[in-house]
């Protein structure tokens, strides 16, 4: 049996590889469209397996060009697992809002995910760095130093949950081809 050719999908993998790749132009610390590309993917694909490898397998292709090409530091670091751990949790809240998330629900994932990637985050820069003494006073002081990156973060997922959500909403009442479930033979 000859499988579907779904333009939508396809439209889908091209919006998540390039939200990703956009974090290889010059931005911002920290203000990146990878939590709304999570988020995104999470709500947009309807195969659970497709939500998770898409968004995770775009963040190692950008992951490896950044690290060999740009920093020439390679691609792994102690704080991979948390970054990673954190996109996935972000697709599964994705995953949750259902098919046709209100405005509302969008805006409480984009939030979520925010808050949810710099706890983890940091918690695994302090667990794995050297940079603060593994106390208490020693996380704070972590979660501290990265306030202005959370304020970055915050304002990179709203613009781009925004952009993603907004943009692929008003595409597809243009263009009856990305409508969710329409396929082509």
């Amino acid at each position: 049996m000859k499988k579907s050719l779904s333009i939508r999908n396809l439209t889908l993998v091209g919006i998540i590889f390039l939200a990703a790749g956009m974090r290889l132009i010059p931005h911002i610390p920290n203000f990146t469209p990878i939590a709304a590309m999570a988020l995104f993917g999470g709500v947009q694909f309807s195969k659970k397996r497709l939500a998770y490898l898409l968004p995770l397998g775009a963040m190692v292709l950008s992951d490896l060009i950044l690290g060999i090409f740009v920093t020439k530091t390679g691609w792994w670091h102690n704080g991979i697992p948390f970054v990673y751990g954190a996109i996935a949790f972000t697709v599964y809240l994705g995953s949750r809002l259902g098919k046709n998330p209100s405005a509302l629900a969008i805006g409480g994932g984009a939030l979520s995910s925010s808050v949810f990637f710099f706890l983890l985050t940091n918690l695994g820069v302090w667990l794995t760095g050297s940079l603060y003494p593994k106390t208490l006073e020693g996380l704070g002081s972590c979660f501290v130093a990265a306030l202005p990156f959370f304020r970055n973060s915050l304002m990179g997922d709203s613009l781009y949950t925004l952009a993603l959500f907004g943009g692929f909403a008003l595409a597809a009442q243009r263009w009856h081809l990305l409508r969710r479930d329409l396929v082509i033979r």
